[in-house]
């Protein structure tokens, strides 16, 4: 599977099974199975990608969603480690939609209503959009956790299309943002890592809708979730290199206090 998170050839039959639950069955049967005990070490990422033939995307959220279960733990640096009575635990139905599939569906869909909303919007639309922009902005300068001016930014552009049904899809796909356990789970950590609305990226989509080229809307939007995407990747990769920056500081800091022998 590639990056984007389409099957490449050779990956698992899932029977219709979303790819990281049955990557979780699989690795669940050799925990049973005893290919991996209490305490042993999982293989890293890459052999997960090599093993299952599918994107890092798909691995990242089936180690999660590990987690989530009960599964494993990830040790910072050191790698995934298989938990006690792992099998035991819940089953990967439980974990719903994953935060990397609804945002490739978002750009599906959100591309192309802000393609359309570029076509029918009025004045009354993009002063609306300028509003939650400025909105948006006084969020991220005071560290808000909510995401209320995002939501109503792309919500306004759904109604922007005059179409019912296009905006009850784009309010369906934010509401598994907060109904997901996978996806809270994954989307927790990119607000951890720093993440926030990316106020360029949405002043782009605003500046091509208003100037009603659908064609640049599209790709405006398609870029800022393709960003959102890599940001969820930075947020949930590995981070041995800053628990060695950690570490580092800390024997800095041990060695700061002793004076140097004279």
């Amino acid at each position: 599977m590639s990056d984007d998170g389409r099957q490449a050839p050779g990956a698992p039959r899932t029977g219709g099974r979303k790819l990281y639950q049955a990557i979780i069955d699989a690795l669940q049967a050799d925990i049973a199975g005893g290919r991996f005990t209490a305490g042993g070490r999982l293989p890293t990422e890459r052999e997960l990608v090599e093993r299952f033939a599918v994107s890092r995307l798909t691995v990242r959220e089936a180690v999660i969603g590990m987690e989530i279960l009960g599964l494993v733990e990830a040790r910072r640096g050191s790698g995934v480690y298989v938990m006690a009575n792992a099998a035991e635990r819940l089953q990967p139905s439980d974990l719903d939609i994953g935060a990397f599939e609804l945002i490739e569906a978002r750009r599906l869909v959100e591309g192309e209503c802000a393609a359309l909303a570029a076509i029918t919007r009025n004045d009354e639309d993009v002063a609306a959009l300028r509003d939650i922009l400025e909105r948006m902005i006084a969020e991220n300068a005071i560290d808000s956790p909510d995401e209320f001016a995002d939501r109503d930014f792309h919500r306004q552009i759904a109604r922007a299309t005059a179409n019912d049904a296009m905006v009850l899809t784009v309010e369906t796909l934010w509401d598994v943002r907060h109904r997901s356990p996978l996806c809270v789970a994954v989307l927790d950590r990119a607000r951890r890592a720093g993440e926030k609305p990316r106020i360029e990226d949405h002043r782009a989509i605003l500046e091509a809708i208003a100037a009603g080229d659908p064609e640049a809307a599209r790709a405006a939007m398609r870029r800022h979730l393709g960003r959102v995407i890599e940001h969820l990747l930075e947020a949930t990769q590995d981070d041995a290199l800053e628990r060695m920056r950690a570490e580092a500081a800390q024997l800095r800091d041990r060695a700061n206090r002793f004076p140097a022998a004279s």
